[in-house]
């Protein structure tokens, strides 16, 4: 299309008018959260003999049914950081694993999947949340 006939005044406007539009795909782009579905980043893995021995006696009490010291373990866990394979709310539970010399749950804790007793898929944290290793065997 030609400029001709158009004032400079409304050819700036047309130019404005795009590049802003440009700009705030741009932002969109940048800025959009990443897309959980699309991640092919796999949590790290952690042989269960290089846990601390409260991890492993967690694991024991996981396998058992219990008996449970914090009245939060076993409760549904959301996965709302993403960072496990994606499943129906439901699907994973997780379990303190106490920290010697912490007044509180401290922030350690195993999320495990499915039938957690048979420890099929089970996921250790030792930074509340911020980082999953998968537990293998």
């Amino acid at each position: 299309m030609s400029n001709a006939g158009r004032s400079p005044l409304t050819w700036v406007r047309g130019a404005n008018s795009v590049a802003a539009a440009l700009l705030a795909l741009c932002a969109v782009v940048v800025l959009a959260p990443r897309d959980a579905a699309a991640r092919t980043d796999a949590p790290a893995v952690v042989q269960i003999s290089t846990l601390p021995a409260e991890a492993r006696t967690t694991l024991e009490l996981i396998r058992a049914g219990g008996p449970f010291r914090y009245s939060r373990d076993g409760v549904v866990f959301s996965n709302r950081e993403r960072l496990l394979p994606a499943q129906p709310r439901g699907y994973y539970h997780e379990y303190t694993v106490p920290t010697p010399g912490a007044k509180t749950r401290g922030a350690r804790r195993i999320v495990c999947g499915g039938n957690v007793a048979t420890l099929a898929e089970c996921y250790y944290s030792d930074d509340h949340y911020q980082s999953f290793r998968k537990i293998q065997r």
